[in-house]
């Protein structure tokens, strides 16, 4: 990777509708030249197979991320490394476009987001979630997005074109009702009220959206289930989930170490409750077991999430739009001009 010199400034007043203040932290930008950017899964515990990654790392900071410890095999932190040093894939449109000519892909669904934030703030200047879209788009393959941020609102037009001739989804990440237990969780991220506003946006415009409550930090948030499912539903969303708290490897310490910092008073019932719901553990990377956790504790919170799906009328999973009409285009996609070199 080669890191970039004076990377545009997302902040900037052009870009001002889309996102949050700047971090406190100075943001380093780096270019990742991978040659495929198609990635394959074979978790049983994720609903997907195939995924696109524009970005590694995220601004967001949020102290839960599960994808933390990938930043290790980059030479970087788990820490504030995840946080201000970004790593974008300039190719990645470009990349898409041969993935999608290939004669054995036959228009499977991928989804964005499955590591980092597709619209995290480096998205409002370097536009390669919008022009991951818009190659889909001209080859018509469906797509699902989990995001958190204001910034998808940019790109209703593509989405909502995309429901139409194929099938396209956003599940926004809203797990707390409160802005202000959110912001010293996750202190980068749009307040919960920001991503409802995005998601009745999007609801509005025919784009089918639905909230994703992860992690649900047991003792923290699980309080919040019904207050975030009945406000979903107002939004316009028609499915729900749920995922418990993961911290593998060095997300543990990061985690603990900013609940002990912002939460003093709380960090101790928190603690006790993950590993009541673990097993006496704090975390279990067992498959079937790493996305959900047990005992009476958990199977309470089981019950209330399921409870206000119903009352919600929040089980109705996506659907294809006009269905799945997956077709190779003649020509390849058009990258977009990216506002600066990126070499």
């Amino acid at each position: 990777m080669k890191r970039i010199d004076n990377p545009p400034n997302p902040y900037v007043s052009t870009h001002h509708e889309w996102l949050e203040p700047p971090p406190p932290v100075r943001v380093e930008v780096f270019a990742d030249r991978s040659r495929t950017i198609l990635s394959e899964n074979d978790s049983p515990d994720v609903g997907f197979r195939w995924s696109v990654n524009p970005y590694r790392g995220c601004q967001h900071a949020c102290a839960y991320c599960y994808a933390r410890p990938g930043h290790e095999y980059l030479g970087f932190g788990a820490g504030s490394d995840f946080d201000s040093k970004l790593v974008v894939k300039p190719d990645a449109p470009r990349l898409l476009d041969a993935a999608f000519r290939a004669p054995k892909w036959t228009g499977e669904l991928v989804a964005m987001s499955g590591v980092t934030d597709c619209y995290q703030p480096l998205e409002a200047v370097w536009k390669l979630t919008r022009q991951c879209l818009e190659v889909c788009l001209a080859f018509r393959n469906p797509v699902g997005i989990v995001t958190k941020s204001f910034l998808v609102v940019r790109d209703i037009d593509v989405l909502s074109e995309l429901h139409r001739q194929a099938a396209a989804g956003v599940l926004f990440s809203i797990p707390f009702a409160d802005c202000d237990t959110a912001r010293l969780v996750e202190p980068g991220a749009p307040p919960p009220e920001r991503r409802f506003e995005a998601m009745r946006r999007l609801a509005e415009a025919g784009v089918p959206v639905g909230i994703l409550v992860a992690p649900i930090i047991p003792g923290l948030n699980d309080r919040d289930i019904a207050a975030l499912l009945a406000r979903a539903a107002d939004c316009g969303a028609t499915t729900a989930s749920y995922i418990a708290l993961r911290l593998p490897g060095s997300v543990e310490p990061v985690f603990l170490s900013r609940l002990r910092e912002a939460m003093p008073l709380a960090c101790g019932r928190v603690e006790h409750h993950i590993r009541d719901v673990r097993g006496g553990k704090l975390s279990d990377a067992r498959f079937g077991h790493r996305m959900r956790g047990e005992g009476p504790y958990w199977e309470s919170v089981r019950q209330l999430f399921e409870l206000s799906v119903r009352r919600h009328g929040l089980d109705r999973p996506f659907r294809a739009g006009g269905g799945s009409r997956f077709r190779v285009p003649d020509a390849p996609h058009a990258q977009l001009d990216l506002p600066f070199a990126s070499d």
